[in-house]
């Protein structure tokens, strides 16, 4: 350890910057009113109120206000569901582990076919299903179920209006700040990348950079989504923003369809690398205009004996150009526009998704498998901290079946668990023993998680671990209404909660997800099938859509480590986003329509293949009519 560290200037408190001490206190502070106001009105387990405040504690307003919608009726849900199925079956043990399990296994597939606060909902209607009705397996009167529904219900709702109210005290940046931030840094990124495409090399950092761009693209769509909640400005100026969204992955697409082109043009003017930095300098400028740009990119115009590649080329430039200049007068418009000024803007639809229906139901399969064993293992044995371990094995199984690692996130949450029972044994049998009062418990509480909310900032690296301490540290202490200190109780419990989150891992090893080979290959036929009907007399979607689905699918892979799959989903999304602009002005006497034939071929690592489909590629670089003619020979 450096000599550095251990300095006074190190700690947390005194290197914590302003916006830093804004969260960290406005988080504090939400979770300690949320546990006041739940034992304020006498809830039986206000801890619940305490990791509710955490749980929707964003940084910005409109990430609170969304994920609070969404789990305010996520939680409304699952208790409805835990009334009604545990309410029908709590007499039969068997039939109530079958029909929870069922349940949530459902609300498991569901949030993988879904996205954002739909798919939050449903995660939430999972495993609140799972919390309130696990723990009724050993009562006798079934009006307790009623009693701890609407507790768990009351004390999630506490802990959102107590994170909201914070929220409005000590307001964040402003989403809407971001989201035109980060639109005007991938705005002028796109020329960088530009310059990094053109260049006549191939080597694995471009590849790695256009997935890079891509996948940022696709995140800023969730910060248009929080913006639209946190303001009626951007609630008014949605249309604009979704098209401006929708322009940069045009841009993008335009920008790998030149490299292609400069790649496979052996003639190509002598200065063109020349002409093109100077046009991608040009349009760096703030001023810069149509007049200008022509005047650079004016030698580079095909005289009248070209051949198709100058013309495509030279096309497909201006049409660049222009994107490029129209989405830099939108941002100037909507970065001066007041709250209440609309634009009339071309329509653009939603960005499109696919949903691997196999895999969500690969997941839910999982999940009602995992949760039997360990009810069967419960029932058999008579333990009494089953609940605790179906309850941690639902909430393991419905939150890490969307992760792109899902044993990564299982181990780091065992590290979380095996820290937490350290720590609340000595605070729960060496402090709170000795407590009489609520307040003496806050001037605990308030400073200690404000600390790790600081420390969750400064350490990004631990951020994650951090996260968890903060979110499952009350369910962990336990903070009950009357406190309750039951030495083999709180062992059992924290021994089943462990043995829950283990057997969750297991479930995950013996039920594996789908690997990045198989995940490719979908996402390959899915990439077919809607390129077949894009070549259609009436595709299903529009050009836009089709597009934003194309760089979707791309994404999906975005952190594999399998780089054969990316690689090969990458050419194919390649492949199916620049075909179909070559016959879309031609929709009704489309000349490329034998090209489906040939694009039916399957993907697959032999030699043959790939060879035929390397052949496609380079065919498909120039012209339509020589794709076409190359697939009717294949």
């Amino acid at each position: 350890m450096k000599l550095q560290a251990l300095t006074w200037r190190s700690l947390p408190w005194i290197k914590a910057s302003r916006p830093q001490w804004r969260y960290a206190l406005r988080n504090g502070i939400a979770m300690c009113l949320a546990l006041s106001v739940a034992y304020w009105l006498n809830l039986d387990e206000p801890y619940w109120a305490m990791t509710s405040a955490a749980v929707v504690s964003f940084p910005t307003v409109g990430g609170v206000i969304s994920k609070s919608f969404g789990r305010i009726a996520g939680s409304l849900l699952g208790a409805c569901a835990a009334l009604l199925l545990a309410g029908h079956t709590l007499n039969d043990p068997w039939l109530f582990l079958f029909s929870i399990s069922a349940w949530i296994a459902l609300c498991t597939w569901a949030c993988a076919m879904f996205t954002n606060n739909v798919a939050y909902a449903f995660q939430l209607a999972g495993y609140t299903c799972a919390i309130i009705a696990f723990p009724v397996i050993n009562i006798t009167d079934a009006n307790e179920l009623w009693t701890i529904a609407q507790s768990r219900v009351c004390e999630v709702i506490v802990g959102i209006l107590c994170g909201g109210l914070m929220m409005m005290i000590l307001p964040s940046t402003s989403d809407g700040a971001t989201l035109l931030t980060a639109l005007k840094n991938m705005h002028a990124r796109l020329l960088e990348h530009a310059s990094l495409l053109w260049v006549p090399e191939t080597t694995d950092a471009i590849r790695t950079a256009h997935e890079s761009v891509i996948g940022q693209i696709l995140t800023m769509n969730l910060l248009r989504i929080q913006a639209f909640w946190s303001h009626y400005r951007f609630r008014r100026q949605n249309p604009l923003l979704n098209y401006l969204l929708h322009q940069q992955l045009r841009m993008t697409s335009v920008i790998s369809s030149l490299r292609r082109m400069l790649l496979n043009w052996p003639t190509a003017p002598a200065r063109t690398r020349e002409i093109l930095e100077s046009l991608l300098n040009e349009l760096s400028h703030a001023n810069a205009d149509a007049l200008s740009v022509a005047r650079i990119i004016a030698p580079l115009a095909p005289p009248a004996d070209a051949d198709y590649r100058h013309i495509a080329f030279w096309k497909r430039l201006r049409y660049f150009c222009r994107l490029y200049l129209e989405s830099s007068r939108w941002l100037r418009r909507i970065e001066n526009a007041s709250a209440i000024t609309e634009f009339n803007v071309p329509s653009a639809p939603a960005l499109a998704r696919h949903t691997d229906q196999a895999e969500a139901l690969w997941n839910g399969v999982r999940t009602f498998c995992a949760l039997v064993m360990v009810g069967a293992w419960g029932i058999s044995t008579q333990w009494q901290a089953c609940a605790a371990a179906l309850t941690l094995a639902a909430i393991c199984c419905v939150l890490y079946s969307v992760s792109p690692s899902p044993f990564k996130s299982l181990t780091l949450l065992m590290r979380t668990l095996i820290l937490l029972s350290l720590f609340s044994f000595v605070v729960k049998f060496g402090l709170m023993v000795q407590i009489t009062d609520l307040w003496q418990f806050l001037l605990f509480l308030f400073p200690l998680l404000t600390t790790m909310q600081l420390l969750k900032l400064q350490m990004p690296k631990l951020a994650g671990l951090w996260g968890q301490l903060i979110v499952f540290m009350g369910s962990f202490i336990s903070v009950t209404n009357p406190p309750v200190y039951d030495y083999a109780s709180f062992l059992n419990d924290n021994l089943g909660k462990i043995i829950g989150v283990g057997l969750a891992w297991l479930a995950f090893a013996i039920i594996s997800p789908g690997s990045d080979a198989r995940k490719s290959r979908r996402h390959i036929r899915a990439l077919r099938r809607h390129f077949v009907d894009q070549l259609s007399r009436r595709p299903q979607h529009s050009e836009h859509e089709f597009e934003s689905l194309v760089y979707h699918h791309i994404s999906q892979l975005s952190n594999s480590q399998d780089a054969l799959a990316r690689r090969w989903l990458l050419r194919w999304a390649w492949f199916c986003s620049t075909v179909p602009t070559w016959c879309a002005a031609s929709r009704v006497g489309n000349p490329f329509r034998p090209a489906i034939a040939g694009a039916r071929f399957m993907h697959q690592p032999a030699a043959g293949c790939d060879e035929r489909a390397r052949g496609t590629a380079a065919a498909t670089r120039l012209d339509a009519a020589g794709a076409a003619a190359h697939l009717r020979r294949a």
